[in-house]
């Protein structure tokens, strides 16, 4: 490729950003992203560069992690089980010490590592630190009529402070979030990031909130990456729920989408983090990568429904 087309194709993808930096920038951005991505220090780096542009052309940028593996890993390495219900960790004494030092310990400090290499001015916080987040440990589950499920350490938020982020957003840094949270008496609790990052995002009035999965989006077929939802809205994602359709890490995520939505976030996108640069695709251009999910599909915009044209 010579040099004039080279610098005719860097011109040509700035004049097709301008428009969306225009329309976003001051906007702020929730983006989650798993603990697989951070496993691998390439997969990492590659996420955070894109989080670090959308950052340095003024959108505001919460970003939550999780970090099941590496909790998964350790409890193993401990001889200890883990126990999923519905896609949601069984957390009892022994794995909640492994969550709070895998999520604020490990992931945490190395997501801001990766930070001040790359020049993000990013700041650790969890949802203890000053009451971020407050809630309560949840109370045995009853399954379907089955015998109920006691979850553990697990919490359900009963509200976020979203000022403390919002101090931090107003003074020029990227709150970079862990879901470790506590009780009003100070008992540590874990609670999925999926659902920390919309209830972050609902109170932040986030213009978006994306979720960066393993998986390729929103699947009609579990067993299909081919068959990705391009866009969907409440009513129809309750339809897959109630269907069995989503596989058990998408019924948490399920749950948070409706749940930003239902609390003013306008646009969830679901992504993968192992396509190249999906954040970026997903938020400068009509095309995207994932699965788009909104109130109401007939409020989207043509390009929206018709990316291709």
């Amino acid at each position: 490729m010579n040099s004039k087309k080279d610098r005719a194709i860097v011109v040509s993808a700035l004049k097709h950003a301008a428009p969306y930096i225009r329309l976003f920038k001051g906007k702020v951005f929730v983006i989650k992203a798993g603990g697989e991505v951070f496993a691998d220090t390439e997969k990492a780096n590659a996420l955070m560069e894109q989080v670090g542009i959308l950052h340095q052309v003024g959108i505001r940028v919460v970003l939550v992690h999780g970090g099941g593996p590496q909790s998964t890993k350790l409890a193993a390495a401990l001889g200890l089980d883990t126990t999923f219900v519905d896609g949601r960790r069984v957390t009892d004494g022994e794995s909640m010490d492994v969550a709070t030092m895998v999520l604020n310990g490990q992931i945490n400090t190395r997501i801001l590592a990766t930070c001040r290499d790359l020049q993000i001015p990013a700041v650790g916080i969890s949802g203890v630190d000053a009451g971020l987040i407050r809630a309560h440990r949840r109370p045995p589950v009853e399954r379907r009529g089955e015998s109920t499920v006691d979850y553990g350490f697990v919490g359900d938020i009963d509200s976020v402070d979203a000022d403390i982020l919002s101090k931090q957003l107003d003074n020029g840094l990227m709150p970079v979030v862990s879901p470790i949270s506590c009780d009003e008496s100070g008992t540590i609790l874990n609670i999925n990031a999926d659902t920390v990052a919309a209830a972050i995002a609902a109170e932040l009035d986030a213009e978006k909130l994306v979720l960066a999965t393993g998986a390729p989006g929103i699947l009609e077929d579990v067993n299909d990456p081919g068959s990705l939802i391009s866009y969907i809205d409440r009513a129809a994602l309750q339809k897959l729920r109630d269907s069995g359709t989503l596989a058990d890490g998408m019924i948490p995520k399920a749950a948070a989408i409706d749940a930003a939505i239902a609390n003013g976030v306008r646009r969830v996108h679901v992504i993968s983090s192992k396509v190249p640069d999906s954040i970026l695709l997903e938020v400068f251009t009509n095309e995207g990568t994932g699965t788009l999910v909104v109130d109401d599909v007939g409020g989207l915009t043509p390009a929206e429904q018709s990316p291709t044209s």
